[in-house]
């Protein structure tokens, strides 16, 4: 009858610690990120009685249960944090404390020190690339992962114009005269970031052809006079059209190059070219009867511009905006896959640690190598359902009020026995 007492008590610690896991997955209902554990129960090792031969096998109790931790997905919610974002799918944002250990985290609510080192909410460093390739101007995701840097309080270089691009149509029904006359402006910026308002005028001279010529106001040039357009050298020619309204002269592949020397600002001579073609070989300039009016003009250039603000978009892409409009990728967070992520210990402040039995992560961009994406502007909520764990708490309430009863009933009857002596 003693055995009766420790497999009770066992019970009775298993329950116990059963609440345990259930307390500390309610404590963090509401911990971004969060990852609910359960628990598997399993009994000890039996024992035989009377002829050993197995015919009556008494348990020895329940051995500590053993606890899961289910990384489900949790919910993505819309934020408010410009820096929070959250993974869809499998997947963990990598971090790296100060003594460089990396772990890793579901939770991202993320923010920025005053050195623009992008951190979780406990400052821990947030892994990715920040490296600009030079030959395309976008982030470098080949190298290995490192801590992400934006730029805070920045001033964005200006970009000088060196192309342009006008979509319009001549009125094919003007006069070969003065009265065809049409002009359209173009802002064009130098390397100093001041703008330039060009002028192309348009003049139909013949059927089918109209003559062009660029002008800049002349006291923005050395050479100009204040208040008078100034002819740009090399930027004059004609406009042949065939029959259809189609242009036909400059051909495709041609642009229109011409340079603007000495700027008064003292900015370096502006090279333009001018493509009258789309990168598909359509004419953006046709002549057809209707008025003579432009529809859209492009250029790549723009001024200096101060940083606004800094966020992260869907993708893990760190998005910086500047004042001017401009909104330019500066870093790219990575994404590390876990084969079997039930084998990650708990290192506390939403985040995991390796174990001896974790598979080696696979870091990557999101959205590749079976890594989930990542959604800008969101947090994925925990994962604890109440109803379901308080359905749990009232069946281990249960199992340890029942185990306790067993207890005070093989005290009874050893109380009953004693009492057999007397």
């Amino acid at each position: 009858m003693p055995g009766s007492f420790s497999t009770a008590l066992s019970a009775l610690s298993a329950m116990g610690t059963a609440v345990d896991v259930v307390g500390n997955n309610l404590a963090n209902l509401n911990t971004p990120g969060f990852k609910a554990s359960t628990v598997s129960f399993r009994d000890l090792v039996t024992q035989s009685m009377g002829s050993g031969l197995g015919e009556t096998q008494v348990g020895f109790g329940t051995a500590l249960p053993l606890t899961f931790r289910q990384f489900n997905q949790g919910s993505v919610q819309t934020s408010s944090g410009l820096l929070d974002a959250a993974i869809q799918g499998d997947g963990f944002f990598i971090i790296k404390d100060d003594a460089g250990k990396t772990i890793y985290t579901r939770a991202g609510n993320f923010l920025t020190d005053k050195n623009g080192n992008l951190l979780t909410n406990t400052g821990l460093h947030v892994q990715g690339w920040s490296a600009i390739n030079p030959l395309t101007n976008e982030v470098d995701t080949v190298g290995a992962v490192g801590n992400i840097i934006v730029p805070v309080g920045t001033l964005k270089a200006p970009t000088v114009t060196t192309n342009f691009t006008v979509d319009m149509n001549l009125d094919s029904t003007a006069a070969a005269d003065a009265t065809s006359q049409y002009s359209t402006p173009m802002m064009v910026y130098d390397s100093l970031g001041t703008s330039h308002v060009l002028t192309l005028h348009f003049q139909k001279t013949a059927a089918n052809q109209w003559t062009y010529n660029v002008t800049i106001p002349g006291e923005e040039v050395t050479g100009g006079t204040a208040g008078t357009p100034f002819d740009i050298v090399g930027a004059s020619g004609t406009l042949t059209f065939g029959s259809n309204g189609k242009l036909t002269d400059p051909a495709w592949g041609a642009p229109i190059a011409f340079t603007i020397p000495g700027l008064a600002d003292g900015a370096s001579d502006m090279n333009l070219a001018w493509d009258p073609y789309t990168a598909a070989g359509v004419a953006r300039i046709t002549q057809y009867g209707q008025p003579s009016a432009s529809s859209a003009s492009s250029q790549n250039g723009s001024a200096a511009a101060q940083l606004i603000r800094v966020g992260l978009a869907n993708g893990g892409g760190v998005l910086a905006q500047y004042s001017n409009g401009d909104q330019v990728v500066v870093a790219q967070l990575a994404l590390a896959s876990i084969r079997n992520p039930d084998s990650l210990l708990a290192a506390g402040d939403n985040n995991f640690a390796l174990s001896a039995r974790t598979a080696i992560p696979a870091i990557g961009t999101p959205g590749t190598g079976g890594r989930g994406t990542i959604a800008g502007g969101s947090i994925e909520a925990s994962t604890v359902d109440i109803a379901q764990e308080f359905t749990h708490l009232i069946v281990y309430e249960r199992g340890y009020q029942a185990n306790s009863r067993v207890i005070t009933t093989q005290d009874q009857l050893s109380q009953e026995t004693i009492n057999l002596i007397h």
